[in-house]
């Protein structure tokens, strides 16, 4: 089917997402087995540890027996209570990376505690809008920012909108973040925001551009062609044209990836497939819910083609949506990377398990 369309299914109980484009996935999110693991966004009132020498960061008590990573702990004293909020899906058997910097999203918007001001996102265009969303923030926070020190920022979804919804949706926002706020002196640890379930996230992150379909009913998944594509993430191998392929496996320590000419023998071979690996990257590695250290092995091609292939890479990445640095080049002509872990990892979600699908080897 061509278009956008927004798939929303329940699986073994779990709410599921995924985002279809043309007929492809495009992104695709399930709630975790366990309700109680720290998920990305989720707020906590947990209270600080104690320093660890060499680890450059505190373990925090969110309750419940679960511990975060709290980074960048100056001036935070053991017992402490503080408020924090996961960034991103913990590692098997690890604790989750929390931060102080909390972040309230909302379809339309995004309240951000201790950085005062009204923001628009750079995605929306034309001064007379710019000016017209700025206007609705202000007069919404009115004296909290400078009163609370609270920011907002207007997302791209809020182009367009009647200013009554955006001002409604808005407010509530701005309410929520003063009351979780309100309970930083609170006592003990506790989960004071659940991060947004699957079918949440999708109406908040993927409202634009906008759906031309929604389909939310059991079965669904299977009805428009996601199972089909969930099963083409169950091989370590990704076809990316003429012959050529890409290879991810991840491991304990890292994501490997192995990009391969195929039977493409001509001069250009190298960087052409290094061109369409990086342009199909990011898609895989969101798709499968891979983050955390990723080295790439390309395919061999002059030095003198690196800068545009990671101008191209780049590209590719800052349409993807989850922060991920380009570090560089290692001695052995390997290509790294450092992104966010902002998916589930997909061995993780029991969705392969799910749909009977078995994990297959390479090739």
């Amino acid at each position: 089917m061509k278009g956008r369309m927004i798939v929303l299914d329940e699986i073994e109980g779990r709410p599921a997402a995924a985002l279809m484009v043309d007929g492809r996935l495009q992104d695709l999110v399930i709630d975790p087995a366990d309700p109680d693991l720290p998920r990305p966004g989720a707020i906590y009132r947990a209270v600080a540890g104690r320093p660890i020498k060499g680890m450059g960061g505190i373990f925090v008590d969110l309750g419940g027996g679960r511990q975060g990573f709290l980074k960048n702990v100056k001036g935070v004293s053991a017992g402490k209570p503080l408020l924090v909020q996961v960034t991103g899906w913990p590692e098997a058997g690890k604790a989750p990376i929390v931060s102080t910097r909390l972040l309230f999203k909302s379809r339309l918007g995004i309240v951000t505690p201790d950085a005062p001001g009204v923001n628009v996102s750079r995605q929306v265009r034309g001064h007379a809008e710019r000016d017209r969303l700025e206007e609705i923030g202000v007069e919404v926070l009115g004296d909290l920012a400078d009163r609370e020190r609270l920011g907002l920022i207007l997302r791209s979804a809020a182009a367009g909108e009647d200013a009554d919804v955006i001002a409604e949706e808005l407010g509530r926002l701005v309410d929520l973040a003063r009351k979780v706020l309100a309970e930083r002196a609170g006592n003990g640890p506790e989960l004071l925001l659940a991060a947004p379930d699957a079918h949440t996230f999708a109406w908040s992150e993927w409202a634009v551009p906008a759906p031309d379909e929604v389909i939310e009913r059991m079965g669904a998944f299977a009805e428009q062609g996601v199972v089909e594509e969930i099963e083409k993430l169950a091989s370590p191998e990704v076809p990316i044209g003429q012959g050529a392929s890409l290879v991810i496996e991840p491991t304990a320590a890292l994501v490997a990836v192995d990009v391969n000419t195929g039977g493409d023998t001509s001069p250009a071979a190298g960087l052409k497939t290094n061109l369409r690996a990086a342009r199909e990257l990011p898609r895989q590695l969101r798709l499968r819910g891979l983050g955390g250290q990723i080295v790439i092995d390309m395919a061999p091609m002059p030095k003198k083609d690196r800068k545009a292939l990671e101008d191209a890479l780049k590209a590719a990445l800052r349409t993807d949506g989850i922060d991920t640095a380009v570090l560089g080049w290692t001695n052995l002509g390997h290509l790294e990377l450092q992104r966010r872990r902002d998916r589930m990892p997909l061995h993780r979600t029991g969705l392969l398990e799910a749909f009977g699908i078995r994990p297959r080897a390479e090739r």
